[in-house]
């Protein structure tokens, strides 16, 4: 089946079409993380670094700030200069710096919350209010670098849904924040059965009708991206990767590397428990089942009977492979509205 892509909507391809192209881009991804380079043919770009004006107009590119005084005018100043015509929405997440008052004087939309709610509750208050039909995610401590958002764009109108900014060799914070970001990559693409490449990264570009499905699930602290990245995968949308380097944030980091990083685990298995459970609890049942076998066979051949600790491993594996079999079923429950939505767009594709 041949996917056309368009300005706004995309036409559903079928699932092994999706999967053989998305395993191919995993496979070319080693090869070509270390190589940056500008799309000079690209539709979304005038070819000299900037939006292309018709394009720039469906843009929102949403800021979440808290106390980047700091690097917020610099970056402002970037932004306008590669897209001058998109909405640009500053969610100031209750900065106790002039963080708000350098906003107004770029003249962009500010969004202020009472008190500090936490960065995915930024991303949550810019994504309702945001009015482009495609929004990009950036943190606002100078990290991100405004030249990539032509390549991001170009990478989402070939027929992809999300394109998240991946990180490449060198633009982790530190070694150890690396090897953590590492392991949850590799957790998230056993749950989801894709290769995840950057798990953690708030530099993205995505289709705002599909975001905005997934509100309601996204935390309100620093793990919106893990949340959105295995929400996506698991509905069926396409999700890219586009390599960028990440520059030295400005100001104090507000992550905590142990607390946050246990934090982005939980979070990790407690979205695959919804998304995938039976990713989750099947090896979790096999074990059990493993032991309390090993367990009845030791005991047996010393014993002669069947004891009372290989019953409750028995019966534990047992019902642990029904809890994961019913939450699968409810975990079915968050897609049942995607088809029809795939269903409507295609029409409207169509006419």
């Amino acid at each position: 089946m041949t996917c056309r892509s368009s300005r706004h909507r995309r036409s559903p391809c079928s699932s092994s079409t999706f999967l053989q192209e998305h395993r191919r881009h995993a496979r070319g991804w080693d090869a070509q993380r270390d190589i940056i380079t500008q799309d000079q043919t690209t539709r979304v770009s005038d070819g000299a670094g900037k939006v292309d004006q018709k394009f720039e107009q469906d843009i929102s590119i949403i800021l979440p700030c808290k106390n980047e005084a700091t690097a917020l005018e610099k970056l402002l100043s970037e932004i306008k200069a590669v897209a001058p015509g998109a909405e640009i929405l500053v969610v100031d997440d209750g900065s106790t710096d002039n963080s708000r008052a350098i906003a107004l004087a770029h003249g962009v939309h500010v969004l202020s919350h009472a008190y500090s709610m936490g960065n995915g509750a930024a991303v949550k208050t810019g994504a309702r209010n945001a009015a482009g039909g495609i929004l990009i995610f950036m943190d606002a401590d100078g990290q991100h670098d405004p030249q990539d958002i032509p390549r991001l764009l170009a990478k989402l109108a070939e027929n992809y849904d999300m394109i998240v900014g991946a990180r490449v060799s060198g633009s982790q914070a530190s070694a150890a924040r690396g090897i953590g970001n590492h392991v949850l990559n590799r957790i998230a693409s056993w749950m989801t059965n894709f290769k995840v490449i950057d798990l953690t990264s708030g530099f993205r570009a995505v289709r705002a009708r599909h975001f905005r499905r997934f509100l309601y699930l996204l935390p309100n602290r620093f793990s919106y991206p893990t949340t959105i990245t295995m929400a996506f995968f698991r509905s069926g949308f396409a999700v890219g990767y586009v390599p960028v380097r990440m520059g030295k944030r400005m100001g104090t980091s507000h992550i905590g590397m142990v607390r946050d990083g246990l934090r982005f685990f939980i979070i990790v298995l407690k979205i695959g428990a919804l998304f995938s459970p039976m990713r989750l609890f099947l090896p979790i049942s096999l074990l059990l089942f493993g032991i309390g076998m090993g367990h009845y066979t030791y005991t047996f051949l010393l014993q002669h009977r069947f004891t009372n600790m290989s019953a409750i491993l028995l019966l534990s594996s047992l019902l642990t492979f029904l809890i994961g079999l019913i939450s699968e079923q409810i975990s079915s429950l968050h897609y049942r509205g995607v088809d029809e939505e795939l269903r409507r767009i295609r029409r409207g594709h169509e006419e």
